[in-house]
């Protein structure tokens, strides 16, 4: 492993390990939800990984359009197959051999090399553009002794990237060429947009067959289906010159006309435009920059002048969220000075929320969000909060926000769904029965795992820290309020037997005494709920039994409900979910009321700078630069869940500028 300047890269010590390669995985995405993934050494482990994932409705309806492109590259009479796949029994073709090297730079880029003696060297490159549903694919020949050529494989799928698809006869196998024989379209399905694929300077040889039986081992270890038929309706040949760049585009718009190479470079600016104000910061912080901008995506395309902007809580299945949308707002958009991006996803949030409620879900456009969260709503006061203190933007909190915070408030005072109210004693309560509204919302069919229902500790922590907002704003009837949440809050959650906050009070327990994270907010948020010895406390208790090198683990290991390791099948996972699972995201407010609390400020940041270490690692593992969902509870902490985790990044960004000094100056 190799580290340069900026540039992820990784050497055939590991590419042509196949046990450590595909445990590797990159990711592109275009700015509308779509996306391109695989891992390193190009076998695709997952039913999510494909070179087009296009979002039909953006950011929503994704579909696996294009799995992938095997290459063969034929150097006089010999020809080196450079993909790989899984086959029942059998790895088929074993390209990875070939790979010399993989990096990011700023796109996925693959160095092959064949032959003996006099080698050639052949390098790929994959990039999707922002706000377009298609992906460049770019070759070029960097040394060979001989005359070369590059033989291209298209495999087709076309299903919604949650599923599998085997061989059917519903599958519209005819396949359109146009153009000198260098474009070929198809379209499977009615209703579908139809794949353009383009090669230029190549010709198309029809030869379609289907290819049955790839299996893909991340699915299997989830306990999922993990085989599947596609198709490949033919394939392009074309003659490679050395240092001559040749490209594939495929995409649901016409690709005849477009321009392959200063599209890329214009794409390839972009990216740099956004890093370009982290010149002074170091390297692990500009990758983290770099990271959140694949999160951020405009809710449709046509010809809006300002198209709404989104935050995509995850890849590769996770859509917008409320929860962490709100959550990951300041570190995505206000930490890397994308104010118009924070605008507009606060303002679209706000027009969506219903009896006081922000939604849980925004789903596809034509469709109702829903509504069944308690505390993704107060955690648009913390986003409010925070961008009013990156902005000073008066105006548009004051004029546009603060009704609607006002309003919730008055809902959440006289009742919302899903029995949110404010009780008797002034604090919070929420829950159904069967009906899951904290962020811990793990159920399997009727079996909810992690019932809070009650007075969860975190929702009264944020709906003192919103009562206090407000007031500040001159909403001066809300100080009252708060002051008795205050005192209220302190004597039901404070547990001085155990030296900490309960979870939960007034629930189907009369009090749930949990060692769990969520007592962290009351310490972290801008106006705690909790200062003094009892802040402190609960800090230091929170790092001696939940504080591993990746986040904070859900559940204390000594409780007997401990699950360390987040693995097996759909029910194992979700019950080990939030019952001591680590969730990366969590470190951030840690990382905020740890420097909060200490007695030397200074000291403290330096050895939270140091607790920061693993995770800049973990930026060449896994999803390569991005940070997971999850990790184990238990060492070695295996990531786990998804590759990309929209809160992951954003936490560790905003706490790392906001509250540790270690990281240097941002220029």
């Amino acid at each position: 492993m190799s580290r340069r300047a900026e540039v992820i890269a990784f050497g055939p010590d590991i590419c042509r390990d196949f046990g450590r390669g595909v445990t590797k995985e990159w990711l592109e995405t275009n700015g509308l939800g779509g996306y391109a993934s695989s891992t390193i050494i190009a076998a695709n482990t997952r039913r999510y990984h494909g070179l087009l994932v296009a979002a039909l409705k953006p950011p929503t309806q994704r579909t696996l359009l294009l799995s992938k492109l095997e290459e063969t590259l034929a150097v006089g009479d010999v020809e080196y197959d450079l993909s790989c796949n899984q086959y029942p029994g059998a790895l088929y073709p074993q390209g990875f051999q070939h790979l010399r090297e993989f990096r990011l730079d700023p796109f996925p880029t693959f160095v092959y090399e064949v032959g003996d003696g006099h080698v050639t060297r052949l390098e790929k490159s994959v990039a999707m553009c922002r706000g377009r549903s298609l992906v460049i694919v770019r070759y070029r020949l960097l040394a060979s002794p001989a005359t070369a050529s590059l033989i291209v494989r298209p495999i087709i799928n076309c299903r919604d990237h949650h599923h599998l698809m085997r061989q059917n006869r519903e599958f519209d196998t005819s396949a359109a060429m146009s153009g000198a024989r260098d474009v070929v379209s198809m379209q499977p399905y009615p209703g579908v947009p139809a794949l353009h694929i383009r090669f230029p300077g190549a010709y198309f040889e029809p030869w379609g067959d289907w290819y049955l039986n790839f299996e893909y081992a991340e699915e299997a270890a989830r306990g999922l289906d993990f085989r599947e038929d596609q198709y490949s309706p033919g394939f392009f040949t074309c003659e490679c010159e050395r240092e001559e760049a040749r490209y594939v585009l495929a995409g649901t718009e016409p690709v005849e006309s477009l321009e392959p190479a200063s599209m890329m470079e214009a794409e390839r600016c972009r990216r740099a435009r956004v890093v370009s104000g982290w010149s002074a910061a170091p390297e692990e912080l500009r990758t983290l920059v770099a990271a959140a901008d694949h999160f951020l995506v405009s809710r449709q395309t046509g010809e809006e002048e300002d198209p709404p902007q989104g935050i995509v809580a995850g890849y590769h299945w996770f859509e917008e969220w409320g929860r962490d949308a709100m959550i990951s707002l300041p570190g995505l958009t206000l930490v890397t000075r994308r104010q118009d991006v924070a605008r507009s996803v606060l303002r679209t949030f706000a027009q969506h929320r219903s009896e006081g409620l922000i939604p849980n879900r925004i789903p596809n456009l034509d469709e109702e969000p829903s509504y069944n969260t308690a505390d993704a709503t107060l955690w648009m006061f913390w986003a409010a909060h925070k961008y009013l203190d990156h902005t000073g933007d008066r105006e548009f909190v004051e004029g546009e926000l603060l009704p609607a915070l006002l309003d919730i408030i008055d809902w959440h005072v006289r009742g919302a769904r899903y029995g949110i109210a404010v009780d008797d004693d002034g604090l919070l309560q929420a829950g159904e029965p069967g009906t899951q509204l904290t962020w811990m919302d793990a159920k399997v069919g009727d079996w909810v795992v992690t019932p809070r229902s009650g007075k969860p500790v975190e929702v009264n922590a944020l709906w003192h820290h919103a009562l206090r907002f407000v007031e500040a704003l001159g909403a001066e009837h809300a100080g009252p309020r708060a002051e008795v949440v205050a005192e209220r809050f302190r004597s039901r959650f404070w547990n001085e037997r155990l030296g900490h906050l309960n979870d939960v009070v007034d629930g189907d327990m009369a009090v749930d005494a949990s060692l769990r994270p969520n007592q962290i907010f009351a310490v972290s948020l801008p106006y705690p709920a909790i200062e003094g010895e009892q802040a402190r406390r609960v800090v230091e208790t929170v790092r001696r039994d939940l504080l591993t090198p990746y986040g904070l683990r859900t559940l204390s290991p000594h409780d007997p409900r401990y699950h360390g390791r987040c693995e097996g099948d759909q029910r194992a996972r979700d019950g080990a979910y939030h019952q001591g699972t680590v969730w990366t995201w969590l470190l951030g407010p840690f990382l905020t009321a740890y420097v909060r609390t200490a007695a030397d400020r200074s000291a403290a940041q330096r050895e939270a700078c140091e607790w920061l270490a693993p995770l800049w690692r973990h930026l060449w593992n896994a999803g390569v630069g991005q940070v997971s969902e999850i990790f184990d509870g238990d060492p070695p902490h295996r990531a786990r869940g998804c590759i990309a985790q929209a809160w992951s990044v954003a936490e560790i960004l905003r706490a790392a500028v906001e509250d540790l000094g270690c990281l240097g100056a941002v220029g």
